[in-house]
């Protein structure tokens, strides 16, 4: 039609893709597919409505195109683009001719009207596919659902039968569509279900439940609809039938009914069953208000308190606790009210006949309550606390059995050297090893006690305040020669500097105790790790609260056999050991948890058996301390400028005596008074007749530290020296300012000790008769 219109030998309709054309139809040439740059399409789709090109030959653009210089020599070409109702263009109704020439009014007009002619009959015959799809489809899902789905017009004529009539009726749903349903149903039936459906045809919504006889031979449980068909304008021109298989849901139903019949026998049975629990239970149990207030109690309540049910309800929880607890249970109930979690507490109650009871709650919010859970653990407290002084009776024991070991041993060498000694054809080199071997006994003895103090945390501590990381080198290069060339000591320190207050010499002493242990644990193989972190808080170590800090925790890690779990809880304990004999004393781990807590601190230890242990120490972190300049020196050789009158106050008679001989030995001249009382009678007879005072710390009545600060008040210029083994005070605070010479001690230490008092105080009184 567009060739004749518009008189040309040639027209076609194309189509176009992203990078290809093809003819769907065309008259006077062959129908073919192209590429997209063959051709004019492309120039007519961006026109808004008709190209036309009267001479092809003279558009240099196109002058070289394959269809114009070759066959079929193209001149001519009229395109219409052809639009979707979208506005999309997907191809052309075009005209061409091999002669130039143009197109009339009349013609284009035609031709427009022809493009748009194409595209309504392509919108037509796309739109009844997409019906006859949407229908297949239609009748597909139909026909997959296992519901028998049918449609009845006014005159009750199938017009829709999906294959579930096969399943439910034994029928085909081509032998059904066309049918009346007095035809499918039979008479009788359909007589019978007249007046439902007629509801329908009014517009109502039927529902009816009946048994079905399947055809092969199954009764079913059929659930039968009929929904009414509106037409367009509103009118109901037929109606809808679903017929559902319910069977399996009402067996389901008559099962949970008889279910529900049991469980409404077994909730009253577990109803009176939770009374009796209430009742008989041992538990105290209490529920209240979020503010405390009791509502109910069981009789556990009563026979643990005494508090009956009448005198308890109504009360505040608060008001049944003893004073002490009172605060612990207010915050546990303010958590509580802010939904916070709260943990198991202990607290005492008070009974009806003024006595206490430890109870140990567990309470848990729930439906706007207070559910409160417990357990009277008085007698188990009761029975811990016996176990705990028989425990310590045991350890007792224990110590005092390793102490007189140990000093047995070394009180044998002692006295079998002095027996020698008294020998008087000994020879002189025998004479100076038996000396020899009594001195080192009696450095033994002290490096003994100074460990049994360390672990009963009463050693006098010498603590200044140094930077961690700078010892732990100096510790590392030690450790290096302790540990041995197979063992590889590594440091990994921070880059700030940090700070503790301790005794510089416990603090080595405790972490070469640690590396000794870890050396033997990796039978002098393997790696052992110092790490320092700073400003940490401290985290609760074997039921200890723990610190928020900031502590400087100083971890050593060894790649060694582990500790068993069995052996963790002993091991602090003054002589366990698992070593060999005579390998080990078990005072190395008690030396460093005593010097750990007396300095502020504590030991944590994790280990995994066949990987190694972890110890860490942790020491309270301060800032640096501001350095002084101390007069006089610690040079100073026994013997050198003697004459100092020296009052000693010791009470122990032995000791007394020993001491004024060493001092008379040193050319000094002693005083000797037996106590504090004394002490200060003969220096208020005249002060200025002494040059130092020598006191002990333990003594009767007036001890050496409350003698000293008497002293530093009446007399602040007289130089004073304390001495002592052991003292609880000492141990305490290290903070008295006066000078501490440890026992034992000797002749040199002595004589160093006195004149750096004398020198520091740079007082020398004058030669004053006594």
């Amino acid at each position: 039609m567009a060739a004749q219109a518009c008189d040309a030998p040639m027209a076609h309709v194309n189509f176009i893709d992203t990078d290809r054309q093809w003819i769907k139809a065309a008259v006077g040439h062959d129908a073919r597919e192209m590429p997209l740059h063959f051709g004019f399409c492309t120039q007519a789709l961006a026109e808004d409505g008709i190209l036309v090109l009267p001479n092809l030959k003279q558009v240099p653009e196109l002058a070289s195109n394959i269809l114009v210089a070759g066959p079929p020599h193209l001149r001519f070409y009229a395109g219409v683009p052809l639009l979707t109702p979208d506005g999309w263009a997907i191809g052309t109704l075009c005209v061409l001719d091999r002669e130039p020439r143009t197109l009339t009014a009349q013609q284009e007009f035609i031709l427009e009207a022809l493009a748009r002619t194409v595209m309504a009959q392509l919108e037509s015959r796309r739109s009844a596919a997409a019906l006859r799809a949407r229908e297949a489809e239609l009748r597909l899902v139909a026909d997959a659902m296992p519901v028998l789905i049918g449609l009845i017009d006014r005159s009750f004529t199938y017009r829709f039968a999906n294959a579930a009539y096969q399943t439910w009726m034994g029928r085909a749903p081509e032998s059904v569509v066309g049918h009346t349903l007095s035809e499918v149903l039979g008479e009788d039936e359909f007589e019978a279900r007249r007046p439902q459906m007629k509801r329908a045809l009014a517009g109502e919504e039927v529902r009816i439940e009946m048994n079905w006889a399947c055809p092969n031979g199954q009764v079913r449980i059929a659930d039968i609809r009929y929904m009414p068909r509106f037409a367009a304008d509103g009118s109901v021109d037929g109606f809808y039938v679903f017929v559902h298989d319910v069977s399996d849901r009402k067996r389901v139903e008559d099962l949970l009914q008889t279910r529900a019949s049991r469980l409404e026998a077994q909730v009253a049975f577990q109803t009176r069953d939770r009374d009796r629990i209430w009742t008989l239970s041992p538990v105290l149990k209490v529920v209240a208000a979020p503010d405390g207030r009791i509502e109910s109690v069981n009789p556990s309540w009563t026979r643990a308190l005494g508090w009956s049910e009448g005198q308890t309800v109504g009360q505040a929880f608060l008001s049944f606790v003893a004073p002490e607890d009172q605060d612990a249970l207010s915050d546990i109930l303010s958590r509580l009210a802010a939904t916070q979690p709260v943990d198991d507490t202990e607290l005492s109650f008070v009974t009806r006949d003024g006595s206490t009871r430890r109870i140990l709650w567990t309470i848990v919010p729930e439906d706007g309550l207070l559910y409160g859970f417990g357990r009277d653990i008085t007698e188990q407290r009761q029975a811990e606390e016996a176990l705990r002084q028989s425990q310590k009776l045991e350890a007792i024991g224990q110590l005092t059995g390793g102490v007189a070991h140990d000093f047995n041993n070394l009180l044998t060498i002692i006295r079998s050297s002095v027996e020698f000694l008294r020998r008087p054809d000994l020879a002189e080199e025998r004479r100076r090893r038996y000396l020899s071997a009594v001195s080192d006994t009696v450095d033994r003895a002290a490096k003994l006690t100074s460990q049994l103090l360390a672990f009963a945390r009463r050693q006098a501590l010498q603590p200044e305040v140094f930077e961690v990381s700078e010892r732990l080198r100096t510790i590392s290069d030690m450790l290096d020669s302790v540990t041995g060339a197979r063992i590889q000591v590594i440091t990994d320190l921070p880059r700030e500097h940090c700070y503790v207050r301790s005794d510089a010499s416990q603090f080595e002493t405790a972490l070469v105790n640690i590396a000794v242990n870890a050396r033997d644990a990796m039978d002098g193989e393997g790696k052992l790790t110092l790490r320092l972190d700073a400003g940490a808080p401290m985290p609760p170590i074997r039921g200890h609260a723990g610190a928020p800090g900031p502590f400087v925790a100083v971890s050593v890690t060894d790649t060694g056999t582990g500790i068993p779990q069995t052996d963790l809880a002993r091991i602090f304990e003054p002589f366990f050991t698992t070593k060999e004999v005579g390998k080990g004393t078990g005072l190395g781990l008690s030396q460093v948890i005593g010097f750990a807590k007396q300095s502020g601190g504590d030991v944590g230890v994790s280990s995994t058996e066949g990987e190694g242990t972890v110890f860490t120490l942790y020491l309270p972190q301060v800032k640096p301390a501001v350095e002084e300049t101390v007069a006089g020196s610690d040079d100073v050789v026994a013997g050198e400028d003697a004459g100092l009158r020296v009052l000693v106050v010791e009470d122990n008679l032995e000791v007394g005596r020993f001491c004024t001989q060493i001092l008379e030995d040193l050319g000094h001249h002693p005083i000797w008074a037996e106590n504090a009382e004394a002490a200060l009678a003969r220096l208020q007879e005249g002060a200025e007749h002494f040059d130092a005072v020598f006191s002990d710390v333990v003594m009767p009545g007036i001890g050496g530290i409350e003698l000293a600060r008497q002293l530093r008040a009446s007399h602040p210029n007289l130089p004073m020296v304390l001495t002592s083994g052991y003292s609880h005070v000492l141990a305490q605070d290290d903070g008295h300012g006066f000078d501490l010479l440890r026992k034992p001690y000797s002749a040199e230490e002595l004589a160093r000790m006195l004149r750096r008092a004398v020198t520091g105080s740079g007082q020398r009184r004058g030669s004053v008769p006594i």
